[in-house]
């Protein structure tokens, strides 16, 4: 059942006053995708600040997500049943004191928690974005409202880079985390004005329980990857593993028993559905996993300041705008499936043109040629995985599309960032313990210095301060050891892509199937409804 201005799957093509509306709705996502990317440049200056561990580096930077990925499902039914611009505002609104947090934190560990605040801001006003797009627009202008979202929303998060390499130039490395406050004011400003209020919500309870456990299961799995390849944590890892292992079963049987389920599994099984959304976590997760470590080498190993760092990015910027308009069109004609296959094409390019060109010395044309594949490929494939998903659900259960489109987003960044960074770190630390261990004066070099070196390139280029005689031999050998282990995450992302692309070629439909399902899902959707079931 649902309420508001249009009932059931019954809409208008697109919403009064839509160019505002859509663009309203564009700028609070760009509020969260800012707050997504700008910690990734600050990452080298942050560790120099607090001499913090690779791993620390890791959960500061996958922390947004984590906080956006273990909420999204939850927040996404809240704003279904009590209200999505509700649930929007609210979320511009607290992101306002996580940011604040985040830019004055006092030491690594606050700013992990403001990360994850933050990320649980945009769980609340990120989904609810593409939930108010699919409730308010219908069929071809639906497509394109998608993919308008997803290129800009890309692009602006892409942008963060660039903005936070401009103020890092200048000011500390907390003002990248102030970034995003003018806009959160315009954003809600448009939001209030121009968005409406009850539109095809649902008058279901809402199943908190399912909502805790849908919280609980991915926060685990998250902190697990990212504490995996720590010294000594291996209980707490396996602790972690037990909780997102039981969170998960427990999850699955309340969703099978529970009368108004926070995520219906019978839709989830549709396989318009289920394969997008896999396919659609790797294709966002390899754009933020290579974000990620990229930012680091072109700092760590490169030698680019902030600003060239985050403006070697704007190839992947400028190709996502210009491809997802084209990924709409070929959506229509030739159907998802070959869409996501283009896009995948062109991210395993881009991987392969990372492990394979970017060396101690490389140039910016080696550099830029794989940000610009990067961007093609998301340019290509974004648009169709968020599209099967909403396409594939009634419009009364558009914020469990939303959710898992953005959990796509944010649970395909998080495992990605962190597996990557989790491989980045392993990589490391084994590469410079064996540099240290062939070097002639090994005997000399004392366990807590060793334990410094290994930590983290930043913590490396401390103990070279510390050492001048020795300075150009740690660094050298540090940079040797970031290279090796970026080569360790560079082929693990070439062996994600290759599976999702796999799983998309013989698992998802082609066109004229693709449409069939369609159909069969929206009567048997619009079948529920007027029964009531």
């Amino acid at each position: 059942m649902s309420r508001g201005e249009a009932q059931g799957d019954v809409l208008r093509e697109a919403p009064a006053r839509a160019p505002l509306v859509l663009a309203s709705l564009i700028i609070v996502a760009g509020v969260a995708n800012l707050n997504l990317s700008v910690a990734n440049v600050a990452l080298p200056s942050i560790g120099k600040a607090f001499d913090s561990s690779q791993t620390t580096l890791n959960l500061i930077a996958v922390g947004y997500s984590l906080g956006l990925a273990a909420s999204v499902l939850y927040f996404g039914a809240v704003g279904d049943r009590y209200g999505r611009k509700l649930l929007l505002l609210l979320g511009i609104l607290l992101s306002v004191p996580a940011c604040l947090l985040a830019a004055y934190a006092w030491d690594d560990s606050v700013l992990v928690l403001a990360r994850i605040l933050g990320g649980l801001s945009a769980g609340m006003a990120y989904p609810t974005t593409l939930a108010l797009i699919t409730a308010l627009w219908a069929g071809p202008p639906r497509t394109k409202s998608i993919a308008l979202w997803s290129a800009l929303g890309g692009a602006i998060s892409a942008l963060g880079p660039l903005t936070a390499g401009a103020l890092l130039e200048h000011f500390w490395w907390g003002s990248v985390f102030l970034v995003t406050l003018p806009l959160a004011v315009v954003a809600l400003i448009m939001a209030w004005l121009f968005v409406p209020a009850h539109v095809n919500e649902s008058t279901e309870p809402v199943d908190n329980l399912g909502g805790i456990l849908s919280v609980v299961l991915v926060a685990g799995l998250v902190l697990a990857i990212n504490f995996a390849p720590v010294p000594g944590k291996g209980t707490l890892v396996l602790g972690l593993a037990l909780i997102a292992l039981a969170a998960t079963l427990a999850f699955v049987l309340r969703q099978r028993r529970a009368p108004n389920p926070l995520y219906d599994l019978h839709i989830a099984g549709r396989r318009t559905f289920w394969v997008a959304a896999c396919a659609g976590i790797i294709v966002f997760g390899s754009l933020m996993g290579s974000a990620f470590i990229s930012q680091q080498y072109l700092q760590n190993v490169l030698g680019y300041s902030t600003v060239e760092a985050g403006a070697a990015f704007l190839p992947a910027v400028l190709f996502m705008v210009l491809v997802a308009p084209r990924s709409a069109k070929l959506v229509e004609s030739h159907g998802a499936r070959t869409t996501l296959l283009i896009g995948y094409v062109f991210l395993f390019l881009a991987f392969l043109a990372m492990l394979l060109l970017w060396q101690e010395d490389s140039s910016y044309w080696e550099v830029g040629i794989a940000y610009a594949l990067i961007g093609i490929g998301v340019g290509f494939a974004g648009t169709p995985a968020s599209h099967s998903l909403t396409g594939s659900v009634p419009v009364r259960r558009a914020g469990m599309a939303s959710g898992t489109a953005d959990l796509q987003r944010d649970l395909g960044g998080a495992i990605m960032q962190s597996i990557l960074g989790a491989l980045l770190t392993a990589g490391y630390a084994s590469a410079f313990f064996a540099t240290i261990a062939a070097s002639p004066d090994a005997d000399q070099v004392s366990a807590n210095v060793q334990a410094e070196l290994t930590k983290s390139f930043a913590s490396a280029e401390v103990t070279a301060q510390q050492y001048p005689q020795y300075a150009d031999q740690i660094i050298a050998a540090a940079k040797a050891s970031f290279l090796a282990g970026d080569d360790w995450a560079y082929l693990a992302g070439l062996i994600a892509i290759v599976l999702g692309a796999l799983l998309v070629f013989f698992m998802f439909p082609r066109r004229d199937v693709e449409q069939e399902l369609l159909r069969r899902y929206h009567a048997e959707d619009a079948g529920s409804a007027a029964t009531g079931t």
